[in-house]
This record gives C-alpha cells, sequence and structure tokens, in this order.
C-alpha cells in the first residue's frame, strides 16, 4: 500500500505561482511514473503533467511553458511548479502512482486562482 499526501494548494491571483508537493510512503525509485492530475467543479479528473523514473516529462497542452513537474527520489517527493496561474486552473489536484502492483491516488489539494 502506497500513501501519497499533497500540499502547497491554496488561494491565488492570476499570474501568481505556487508550487505543489506530493509525500509518497514508498521508494518512488521503484515506480516509473508518477504524475498530477487536477478536476475541476463539474469536470472530469484531466492528466496535468508526469514524469517518469528517467526525469522524462510530458504536459497538457493547457500547461506546458507554465508548469513544471520533478521528482527527488531520493526524498519519495514529487512537485509541480506553476507559474502563470489562470482562473481555468482552479481545480483539485491530485498525486498519482504507476506502481508495479497498482495506481495509487493522493487525497488531492484545492488550487483556486480567483482576485
Amino acid at each position: 500500500q502506497v500513501q501519497l499526501v499533497e500540499s502547497g494548494g491554496g488561494l491565488v491571483q492570476p499570474g501568481g505561482s505556487l508550487r505543489l508537493s506530493c509525500a509518497a510512503s514508498t521508494n518512488i525509485f521503484r515506480i516509473n511514473i508518477m504524475a498530477w492530475y487536477r478536476q475541476a467543479p463539474g469536470k472530469e479528473r484531466e492528466l496535468v503533467a508526469t514524469i517518469s523514473s528517467g526525469h522524462s516529462e510530458r504536459y497538457a497542452d493547457s500547461v506546458r511553458g507554465r508548469f513544471a513537474i520533478s521528482r527527488d527520489n531520493a526524498k519519495n517527493m514529487i512537485y509541480l511548479k506553476m507559474n502563470n496561474l489562470k482562473p481555468e486552473d482552479t481545480a483539485v489536484y491530485y498525486c498519482h502512482a504507476g506502481a508495479p502492483e497498482g495506481a495509487y491516488w493522493g487525497q488531492g489539494t484545492q488550487v483556486t486562482v480567483s482576485s
């Protein structure tokens, strides 16, 4: 069983920045793909960014160039740095781990972009 705990969400003005963190209860070195998803009210959960064990990154078109995903295997942490935030980025952000034994989700952290 893997536990994922997100933190770093909050209220930010348009154009602002936030850094989300996800702490894993397992050695993430063994997990190839770690990811961030988000779900806005009334919408389906969508993939935001992924990072492989080799640090290869992929992004949704809507966030490419503004968001950056990273991982620190030594600390069992992944991060999502979000710059130039827009109101449409408002959502609950979830950490996801695609472990060999199955997929795991965190409980989510709320990000609200509003003036």
